[in-house]
């Protein structure tokens, strides 16, 4: 056995030494083994939700066969329509018995009755619904409630831990962990305006409109859904959506000060660019919208842009199709300075539009 007596450690340097070796093996000391005190923080805000609608039932096509209804005389016999349960989950956000969900757990019901974790029940009243982010706000009338504080959604880092609260399946308030797979998704034609953080923990039919908190219990953001429901592919394999907290919250105080949500304005019609168009306007790609008109008025026209003018970059971003672009603008608060680049004639110019406020009718 060989002895290297100048390689040992000097008295009271061997622990030291050991945790060195060690450090790498030591992940769990340097974090937590239970996230108890961060679910015992958010779960009663989490309310479970039970609505019921009223829908036609599914006539046999036979009622709708001439022939058959002239035989057995069914000419009269009306459609039967009864009550269907939905289920889903909302969390409380004011002390005054302010509610966020989802609007698809909302659309179309005639009484959604809220659960609250300490066996309390109540009806809950809409008191209004942003239909191009999914989302809804309800209210309850109900003393003592603790609302959910509040988290910074837009500084969570990919490969963060979260925890999904809601009420998967009907079965009762549920928490499943995970990570943040991602954040700033879009394109999954679940709303309008996109923009999800992604994350691996499990979000099951029930949790939508339920929470999704942080390691504090601070709300990041509202469980929308998951690859599953909105893809139709199949099993989702860990893959679920949140809309952000902050998204959220401007949604609610939008609805309680305005009655509605509030949304920047540019005043442009435009259509994408297709392989045509870019080849007509001699323009490398197809990223990009051209621009049909503009109203009159409008911040687009004070801002100098024209029809037939190609909106490349908005903030400095390329704008893809421009639904994005749709959406920066449309989550931009009258007031705010945007930043454009078009092709006009062969040629980049740069404006700067002061947004207005987006009108009713659009």
């Amino acid at each position: 056995m060989l002895f290297f007596p100048q390689y040992l450690p000097h008295a009271g340097q061997g622990k030291s030494l050991l945790n060195k070796v060690l450090s790498p093996f030591n992940f769990a000391a340097n974090n937590p083994s239970s996230y108890a005190d961060a679910v015992d923080n958010a779960s009663p805000s989490v309310v479970n939700l039970y609505a019921r609608k009223q829908v036609r039932q599914r006539r046999h096509p036979l009622f709708n066969d001439p022939v058959f209804r002239h035989f057995f005389n069914n000419s009269d016999i009306p459609q039967q329509e009864r009550m269907q349960a939905t289920r889903g989950s909302g969390v409380i956000v004011h002390e005054d018995g302010y509610l966020l969900t989802n609007f698809h757990v909302i659309n179309g019901v005639n009484e959604i009755i809220v659960a609250l974790q300490d066996g309390r029940e109540a009806l809950a009243e809409i008191v209004g619904i942003n239909r191009e982010n999914d989302l809804a706000v309800l209210k309850i009338e109900l003393p003592n409630l603790t609302p959910i504080p509040i988290g910074k959604p837009d500084e969570i880092r990919i490969g963060d831990v979260v925890l999904a609260i809601g009420n998967p399946y009907g079965m009762g308030q549920t928490v499943t962990q995970g990570i943040v797979s991602a954040t700033r998704r879009r394109g999954l034609n679940i709303s309008l305006f996109e923009n999800f953080i992604q994350t691996d923990a499990a979000i099951n039919p029930g949790n939508s409109g339920g929470a999704l908190i942080d390691t504090s219990g601070r709300l990041l953001g509202i469980n929308t859904a998951n690859l599953d429901q909105s893809s139709g592919e199949g099993y989702s394999g860990g893959i679920g959506f949140a809309i952000p907290a902050d998204v959220a919250m401007r949604t609610l105080t939008d609805i309680i000060e305005f009655g509605r949500v509030v949304r920047g304005w540019l005043g442009v019609q435009a259509s994408p660019l297709t392989p045509q168009l870019a080849n007509a306007f001699e323009l490398p790609s197809t990223r990009g919208v051209l621009v049909t008109a503009v109203d009159r008025n409008s911040p687009a026209e004070k801002a100098g842009i024209l029809p037939g003018d190609v909106i490349v970059r908005v903030n400095n971003q390329l704008i893809g199709s421009g639904r994005w672009a749709m959406q920066e603008v449309a989550e931009s608060r009258p007031g705010d300075k945007i930043e454009i680049e078009v092709i006009r004639k062969g040629q980049p110019v740069q404006m700067t539009a002061i947004l207005g406020t987006r009108p009713l009718e659009s």
